[in-house]
């Protein structure tokens, strides 16, 4: 899905609607009046088809609460391969070049794509696009000096403890306590039991660090999808981000920035590892509760395991499978508990 396709799904294809259009136009999915209005406009003849999207066990009302499901399972595929693909480049540009170059890069893209508006915004509206973009430098920077001192699974497993414990922190509800909970137990499992008392102390520092960081980015992914319309606010933030990591990355790597086979690998990991994934979360954090999506984010580590067995070479054990196992099948428990909110409050 590119930029284009992500809008439309987020229901901007046309015009350039305000932030508050962009924040309450999908919560009226499948609304009972909703239907009943599109019906009067398409004529009589449209009786059937509305009234099929509006009930809320039909097929509109499961594909509604079931999209911003398939956006977060698309960027979690895209950042997991895209950051194999960052390990091999590594050696070229270092962790912090990587990072400064992924950054760049996609803040060029977004910025072009986006086209942003820089007036019309309120202190506040700048105040949290400019904290989402620290976060989203110090989570990427963080993350990477993890995976420059211990291997990717370990890395993403430790990262994931931020958002589960968002997860048990903003649920209001038990269910997501325990979904919670079990993909807990997955991800000890895929860290070898718990036992990551062999790694490198530093990089498990930096990858608790980029977990707590992840916990922060959801929440300002968040709000900054309700301040500004389309992904114009991660365009901002992106922009922001790479401010920030520039000088670092050019007093650690300097002119190794600059060679053309580093820059276009790093163009991948760019659209792979921020551009689509950041795009298709903030769109589905606009209709998807906080703490299910931090929970879905416990698949993180199963697709890590997935992409460094398909592009780094590293095999999986029973034990990995098992975990694997339950992380999936708690991210299914959170998504049906989503869907079955979704059908009660479309209930008439």
């Amino acid at each position: 899905m590119n930029i284009s396709d992500a809008k439309r799904a987020a229901g901007h294809g046309g015009g350039t609607p305000g932030p508050r259009a962009a924040v309450e136009a999908p919560a009226t999915v499948g609304q009972p009046e909703v239907a009943g209005s599109a019906q009067d406009a398409a004529g009589p003849g449209s009786g059937a088809a509305a009234g099929a999207a509006a009930e809320p066990g039909g097929p509109g009302g499961r594909r509604a609460a079931l999209a911003p499901v398939g956006l977060v399972l698309a960027g979690c595929v895209s950042v997991q391969f895209g950051g194999a693909l960052a390990v091999n480049l590594m050696p070229r540009a270092g962790a912090l070049g990587v990072v400064t170059l992924r950054l760049l890069f996609a803040a060029v893209i977004l910025l072009v794509v986006c086209r942003p508006r820089l007036r019309g915004h309120s202190r506040a509206d700048w105040g949290t696009v400019v904290a989402f973009g620290v976060t989203l430098a110090a989570m990427n920077g963080l993350f990477y000096q993890a995976v420059a001192r211990i291997p990717l699974g370990p890395a993403v497993t430790l990262e994931v403890l931020g958002p589960l414990a968002l997860s048990v922190l903003a649920s209001r509800r038990l269910v997501n306590v325990v979904w919670a909970g079990l993909a807990l137990c997955g991800v000890f499992l895929l860290g070898g039991g718990g036992g990551f008392g062999g790694l490198d102390a530093a990089g498990v520092a930096f990858a608790l660090g980029a977990g707590a960081m992840w916990a922060v980015y959801i929440v300002f992914s968040a709000r900054t999808g309700r301040r500004f319309p389309q992904a114009d606010g991660l365009a901002l933030a992106m922009a922001v981000g790479a401010v920030v990591m520039l000088p670092l990355g050019i007093v650690e790597s300097g002119a190794k920035l600059t060679v053309p086979s580093t820059l276009g690998l790093a163009a991948a990991v760019a659209v792979m590892s921020s551009v689509l994934p950041y795009t298709l979360e903030l769109l589905a954090l606009r209709r998807l509760p906080a703490s299910t999506f931090a929970v879905m984010m416990s698949l993180e580590p199963a697709i890590a395991a997935f992409a460094g067995f398909l592009v780094l070479d590293q095999g999986l054990t029973v034990l990995e499978l098992l975990a694997i196992t339950l992380v999936i099948a708690a991210s299914m428990g959170a998504v049906r508990t989503q869907v079955g909110r979704g059908k009660a409050k479309t209930a008439p």
